[in-house]
């Protein structure tokens, strides 16, 4: 897993790519605190756990797809 900051709110998180459909996101216990996005579903009731990602992060995660620092990794299965 790789460290992915959101350029909106400075939030990082650790992110995995299995394939381009597939994303891991490992969350910080402060992300409904720091992610205005989180802190604005939260504040409607939202669990946090329950919250999938953010716009903000998602544009990063991309941003870190396309710039190398994220890499898209295969999927195997041993069988």
């Amino acid at each position: 897993m790789r460290p992915v900051q959101c350029a909106a709110c400075g939030n990082q998180v650790l992110c995995e790519k299995y394939t381009p459909a597939h994303t891991s996101v490992q969350w910080t216990a402060d992300a409904a605190v720091v992610c205005a996005e989180f802190r604005d579903c939260v504040g409607q009731g939202a669990t946090s756990a329950r919250i999938r990602t953010c716009r903000s992060l998602r544009t990063a995660i991309d941003r870190a797809v396309a710039d190398g620092t994220l890499e898209v990794g295969d999927v195997r299965v041993d069988v």
